[in-house]
């Protein structure tokens, strides 16, 4: 009975994703006609307006939704489950900052390499690891959940420091794309990186696999997932490097986007009543790719009124939310 109660529900957050998507593609003051997507797709002239803005704006706008919105969830699953702690996730332990950190470094810098996609991608992992595993380092001496949550906040805003100081050196042009990438968009992906952005991150799918079991036995503790064969050093390195990949992928090419990895793990958790890290891991994905799509569409819809950052919208919903878990868990 439970599990077609948790099949029930990953076939409306799907047929959700699904529907948002499609409105998503479609969303726009211009007019367009049945058929462009598909033609844009396969059969894309430059003569025609329509299969232009499809294959260069809103193809690649929709498909960075979907990415980065299950990317940061399963990413904040990961961390919330590592550290045993509702409140854990990218941004809020800092690994969002320091994968800001490296790409700030590369963006600043003005070296052809590091402006490229391999180059931001590169330093955007490695950003993402080396500050998971100052996480993880600290998480063996704190056992405070607070406290290493204090210690996730302090370590943003260092890197934040050091993100003002780089700043306040630079030329003007690059601070200027620089600012504009710290707001966070699903806009400065263009239709030729989507095979290179969808390689990685389905390599960080794979790697779930590996994980799914193990998840599912640190739910337990750690003593008991060690006497069933379990390597935890192993284990923990594996779960920051595939943290890393989904953090670092998104953040260097949709800028720091908060709240998601943390407000929608908690979500799927309330939804789903389990702690079988398969059916989370799948939940995470679907109902994260569905909340950045609709946090898009707001911004779309007011876009006449206003220019909304995509962190401020993600922000103004998951605060809420996060508030919420806090006064239930504490």
């Amino acid at each position: 009975m439970k599990s077609l109660n948790y099949k029930k529900i990953s076939w409306v957050l799907l047929c959700c994703m699904c529907g948002l998507a499609c409105w998503h593609l479609h969303a726009g003051r211009l007019q367009w006609q049945s058929g462009e997507l598909w033609k844009s797709l396969f059969h894309f002239s430059e003569n025609e307006q329509m299969q232009v803005i499809f294959r260069e704006v809103r193809i690649p706008r929709t498909f960075m939704a979907m990415i980065a919105g299950a990317g940061l969830s399963i990413a904040g699953l990961l961390m919330q489950t590592l550290f045993s702690n509702p409140l854990a996730g990218p941004s809020v332990l800092g690994i969002t900052s320091g994968s800001s950190l490296c790409v700030a470094i590369t963006m600043l810098s003005g070296i052809p390499f590091f402006t490229s996609d391999l180059g931001i991608i590169s330093t955007a992992l490695i950003g993402a690891i080396l500050f998971s595993l100052v996480i993880l380092f600290f998480s063996f001496f704190v056992k405070s959940q607070v406290s290493l949550l204090l210690i996730g906040i302090m370590l943003s805003s260092f890197t934040n420091a050091i993100i003002q100081v780089l700043q306040s050196t630079t030329q003007a042009n690059q601070l200027k794309a620089f600012t504009l990438w710290g707001f966070g968009s699903l806009q400065q992906v263009n239709f030729e990186q989507i095979p290179l952005i969808f390689a990685v991150f389905v390599i960080g799918l794979i790697a779930l696999v590996w994980l799914i079991k193990p998840l599912n036995l640190l739910v337990i503790g750690e003593k008991p997932t060690q006497i069933l064969g379990v390597q935890l050093k192993s284990f923990r390195i594996l779960i920051i490097i595939v943290t890393a990949i989904f953090a670092g992928l998104i953040t260097a090419f949709c800028g720091p986007i908060s709240f998601i990895g943390l407000a929608v793990p908690n979500m799927v958790k309330l939804l789903y009543k389990t702690q079988n890290h398969l059916l989370l891991l799948i939940g995470c994905a679907l109902a994260g790719a569905c909340t950045l799509l609709l946090c898009d569409l707001i911004i779309q819809w007011t876009e006449d009124l206003l220019l909304l950052p995509l962190n401020g919208v993600t922000a103004l919903i998951g605060s809420p939310f996060v508030i919420w878990i806090i006064l239930k868990k504490f």
